[in-house]
């Protein structure tokens, strides 16, 4: 069945994915949670904010080169492509590409917050109301089920994954996230955000901003597990560190215990001590060579680069090949 046209299809996690992404997270050692976890309501509304941040350059800078260089970022898509959106719940970059794209058959948004999917289909459904406009909530991971055909036409598929999350992943797991996606995207391709190595009081300053929105956001993470959780976790026994990792070229970002204290969860009880800290996000930086053979590793074809002057950061577009290569 087509469901071509303006529809929600909600795949999202429930409480059970929560609670056993938490207890693993924090049964690892070095303990980490993934980056999803920070996307609930208030989370994609603290990720806003931080946007508008004067130290934080990745979205203006990347809304920067989508608007120099739309019309040949438009002219190297081509026409009647159905784009499909990674991680959509913030809509002003798909907004300005869908208004330089020729004759685009259709928009899938793909976001793992409901709140913030559900508003960003609404603004652009206003703003081009003869577009088919579909919203998935899910994981848009290399492994989830996405009924991407189901949901479009018949246009060439390419993927737009703005915003350098690709960095959130370890290169490794970027690899294969990529080459997941290369075989969806077959005879498409992908349009993709990606920061670069930059002078690292640059990156301290982006991830420390001066408004504290950033440690608003990273401590959120554990506001959800507290609320969405049966455990008595306080968010306000950890503080926010981030940091920049130049041998593992990466932004690091912690949560870190102020003091000695424990706490259950599920009823599994979890010990900190001063100091101790959990991994919430890596943000890597490539080169723009190194994201180059990365993507072709994994089954992409490189076949333009756009980056601001400065060269913070870069706009790929990876063509994937209708007959993938073994």
């Amino acid at each position: 069945m087509s469901l071509h046209g303006h529809a929600l299809i909600d795949l999202s996690p429930d409480l059970a994915d929560l609670r056993d992404t938490v207890l693993a997270g924090l049964r690892r050692r070095p303990r980490r949670l993934p980056p999803w976890l920070f996307y609930d309501a208030a989370g994609s509304a603290l990720f806003e904010r931080i946007c508008q941040q004067p130290e934080y350059y990745p979205t203006r800078t990347e809304l920067r080169i989508l608007h120099d260089h739309g019309a040949e970022i438009a002219d190297t898509l081509g026409a009647g492509l159905i784009l499909v959106e990674l991680g959509s719940g913030a809509h002003h970059k798909a907004e300005r590409l869908l208004a330089a794209l020729r004759d685009p058959d259709g928009y899938i948004a793909i976001d793992i917050s409901r709140a913030a999917l559900r508003d960003a289909l609404k603004s652009l459904r206003q703003r081009f109301p003869e577009l088919p406009v579909t919203g998935i909530v899910s994981d848009y991971g290399a492994r989830a089920e996405l009924p991407l055909r189901e949901a479009a036409g018949n246009g060439p598929l390419v993927g737009f994954f703005p915003g350098s999350t690709i960095g959130n992943m370890e290169p490794e797991a970027a690899e294969r996230f990529l080459a997941g996606w290369a075989p969806r995207l077959a005879g498409g391709g992908m349009l993709i955000g990606v920061d670069l190595v930059k002078d690292p009081a640059i990156l301290d300053a982006a991830y420390n901003d001066g408004a504290g929105m950033t440690a608003a956001f990273n401590r959120n993470m554990l506001v959800r597990i507290a609320r969405e959780l049966d455990t008595d976790l306080d968010p306000d026994a950890f503080v926010h560190r981030a940091f920049y990792n130049a041998e593992a070229s990466r932004v690091e970002m912690h949560l870190v215990a102020r003091t000695g204290h424990r706490f259950t969860l599920e009823g599994e009880a979890f010990a900190f001590a001063a100091g101790d800290g959990l991994c919430s996000e890596y943000s890597y930086k490539y080169s723009i060579e190194g994201f180059v053979a990365l993507a072709e590793r994994a089954g992409f074809r490189s076949a333009r680069v756009w980056t601001d002057p400065k060269q913070w950061f870069s706009v790929h577009y990876l063509t994937a090949p209708a007959v993938l290569e073994p």
